[in-house]
């Protein structure tokens, strides 16, 4: 009896043997499909990190530019405000008379005179050959006692 006990139990741990031979194959496929997938969450680590690094110098670069872009506004807008004040000036200039000329830029044409300090109607046409009367004839809309420095007149035209 012992010969066939030793059969049984030889029987049953093959059994058992080859039952956990399948199972041992079947956990390890379950163990490659896991490595697998270990694997591609690596890989989605280190993009991830790699990501991250670049998100980072974005940032950085994102700041540094909006920086310089500020500065260069600030210059621009420096620049600009003088030349609105220097435009101003001119402007200012162009409608002020000259300071002590006394209107130097009015340019008489032919047949006409530019008022100067002290000009009455009388000593001007007796500098030009004519009465004070000739000389208010022509200008009929000119009042003799209100002449101003600058204002330009009529001339008699010579017989």
């Amino acid at each position: 009896m012992l010969p066939v006990a030793g059969v049984i139990v030889g029987v049953l741990a093959l059994l058992v043997g080859g039952y956990g031979a399948i199972k041992a194959s079947g956990l390890q496929k379950k163990v490659d499909a896991q490595e697998e997938k270990v694997a591609k969450i690596d890989g989605i680590e280190s993009q991830l990190g790699t990501t991250a690094a670049t998100a980072d110098k974005s940032a950085k670069d994102i700041g540094s530019l909006s920086r310089t872009t500020q500065e260069a506004f600030n210059t621009v807008a420096a620049d600009l405000g003088n030349i609105h004040a220097s435009i101003t000036k001119l402007e200012e200039a162009r409608k002020a008379p000259a300071a002590g000329k006394g209107h130097a830029d009015v340019v008489a044409g032919p047949g006409e005179y530019v008022i100067k300090a002290g000009d009455t109607f009388s000593k001007i046409g007796k500098a030009h050959g004519f009465t004070g009367a000739d000389v208010a004839s022509v200008n009929p809309d000119v009042n003799p006692s209100h002449l101003k420095v600058g204002q330009k007149i009529k001339l008699p035209v010579k017989k």
